[in-house]
């Protein structure tokens, strides 16, 4: 979170944050209905960007973190809770904390060439860790489950078609598609305000 150069916090960004902290939260409760073909699938990510865009380099893992904790209590995680609570814990909120933190230094690594290649690989950048951490632990914590999941096929194919496969490609779509977009309105409103 941006702060004045007084070294106070700045309101703006503190109402900022509440906000995108609030959306996230709400997004992933709404994401729960909206079933993919084992996971719900998520839009959090796409405020995730925003808020790294609009609130500085912290906002990304803060709201990842939120993210994670938001999966966990709509019950998105169930199934794995059930084999190794500790396990899914951990792997939910890491790979959400990853996520937006990997976002946020994509955006800062890009952000004084242009700012809408900036949040537009961001954009892709969320989903892609946010899934390689999933799979990753998924491999480390859960090949037994996985084993018998997979019902005799190659385990790693079915991670990464049947667990990750469709999620992750809409996820990288929306976020392709509304990240630059609502950044463009945001810019703009910006603009209009001042």
């Amino acid at each position: 979170m941006k702060t004045t150069k007084s070294g106070k916090i700045n309101v703006r960004q503190l109402t900022y944050m509440a906000l995108f902290t609030a959306i996230v939260f709400v997004l992933q409760i709404i994401s729960f209905f909206t079933r993919g073909p084992v996971f719900s699938l998520t839009f959090v990510l796409v405020p995730i960007v925003i808020a790294v865009a609009v609130c500085g380099i912290k906002a990304g893992p803060w709201l990842g973190f939120v993210f994670g904790v938001a999966v966990l209590v709509t019950g998105d995680a169930t199934a794995f809770l059930a084999i190794d609570p500790v396990a899914t814990v951990a792997v939910v909120l890491v790979k959400g904390t990853l996520a937006g933190l990997a976002a946020a230094l994509v955006y800062k690594a890009l952000e004084a060439k242009n700012k809408y290649l900036a949040v537009t690989m961001a954009a892709v950048t969320a989903p892609i860790v946010n899934s390689g951490i999933f799979f990753l632990g998924s491999v480390t914590f859960f090949w037994d489950t996985m084993v018998e999941w997979s019902g005799g096929t190659d385990v790693l194919v079915y991670i990464l078609t049947v667990l990750i496969g469709l999620n992750f490609i809409i996820e990288v779509a929306v976020n392709l598609i509304l990240v630059p977009t609502v950044y463009r309105i945001v810019e703009m409103s910006k603009k209009k305000i001042k």
